[in-house]
């Protein structure tokens, strides 16, 4: 686990693997410093799983984050650089495939038993998640595609020049995340 200096900081994002847990972790992040929850699927999924194009994604994740104090929770690649350079903090869900798996079947299928309504006034659909064969479709599919990618993926961007000044947390147990955000003292920084 990375040690954070002393506080305030005020701009995180939280990246990981799908079904990892970022939204979770930068709400809790937002109630714990109050700090604005921005969730980068909320911004770009609309009625029946459509979405907007890039350019009005683009404009609606540069307007989220023109508050001072945010936790963004989202991986869209077109938006990190957006976020990324306004971030002070990247809080990394690194945990293993396993762990991931198990928070993604219990995360659809909690949703879809209870029609939780998600962005964009959708609903989760189980049968497609099911069809392992599509990542069009399929969470699973897609966390089976992207798994390792990400991985590779994050270590090599927080390794480039512009990226090495944002200070990197980088959790690998969900035990970890919950002893790390407990750490942080309420309101930290008003």
């Amino acid at each position: 686990m990375t040690v954070v200096p002393p506080y305030p900081y005020h701009r995180f994002v939280v990246i990981g693997s799908t079904g990892c847990g970022k939204s979770t972790m930068a709400e809790a992040l937002s109630r714990k410093l109050s700090l604005e929850y921005i969730e980068l699927d909320a911004l770009y999924w609309r009625p029946d799983w459509t979405h907007i194009s890039v350019e009005d994604f683009q404009a609606k994740v540069t307007e989220a984050i023109r508050p001072e104090k945010w936790a963004v929770a989202g991986n869209y690649h077109f938006a990190r650089e957006l976020t990324w350079n306004a971030a002070e903090i990247v809080v990394w869900l690194d945990y293993d495939f396993w762990t991931i798996f198990w928070r993604l079947w219990n995360r659809t299928w909690r949703r879809w038993w209870t029609k939780e309504m998600l962005w964009g006034a959708n609903q989760e659909r189980l049968w497609p998640h099911l069809k392992i064969w599509s990542v069009q479709d399929s969470l699973f599919a897609w966390l089976i595609k992207t798994y390792q990618r990400r991985k590779t993926e994050y270590s090599a961007l927080l390794q480039q020049p512009e990226y090495t000044r944002l200070i990197l947390v980088h959790l690998k147990t969900p035990k970890e995340a919950d002893k790390w955000l407990e750490s942080i003292p309420n309101h930290a920084g008003d």
